[in-house]
């Protein structure tokens, strides 16, 4: 059976302010996010010209508990197979214990023989550690900016 990717990291924070923080995606992910992703039907998306543009709709929004996002279209300047992430759900679970909150992101669908799984888990677990995460934990978050977008167009470009 094949396992989409998931990741899991615990925080000192409320289930409440868990969520809260994770329907601010431009803050946390990615400065060029335009929309909104705090009540259901909300739809948000960005464009990295030459690497990734994205639409993705709020699905269930269950505050202190999960966050459904769906995405709606996608565009990889890497990949062939161009629906690899369309109509697949980005699921964040929280939960909250003694310990904290414990937040697992599964990206239901990205799997390990995909194109893209490398480049993209490997991103999901730096925007999740250095923006969501950080953001959190009172660290400053690195949510990508419209400067390291086009230094990755660039790159990608180059290759």
């Amino acid at each position: 059976m094949t396992e989409s990717f998931t990741t899991t990291f615990t925080v000192e924070r409320t289930p409440e302010e868990v969520s809260a923080a994770i329907s601010k995606p431009q803050v946390w992910w990615n400065q060029l996010i335009e929309g909104k992703a705090e009540t259901v039907g909300d739809e948000f998306g960005f464009d990295m010209p030459g690497v990734h543009r994205t639409r993705i709709r709020v699905a269930e929004l269950a505050p202190g508990w999960r966050v459904v996002w769906h995405v709606l279209e996608n565009h990889f300047s890497f990949v062939n197979d161009q629906d690899e992430w369309v109509g697949t759900d980005i699921v964040y679970d929280i939960a909250g214990s003694e310990d904290g909150t414990t937040v697992t992101l599964t990206h239901v669908g990205l799997l390990p023989q995909h194109e893209c799984y490398e480049v993209c888990s490997g991103a999901w677990a730096h925007h999740l550690n250095a923006g969501l995460r950080a953001m959190l934990t009172g660290g400053d978050p690195a949510p990508m900016t419209a400067e390291q977008a086009a230094a990755t167009a660039r790159e990608f470009a180059n290759q």
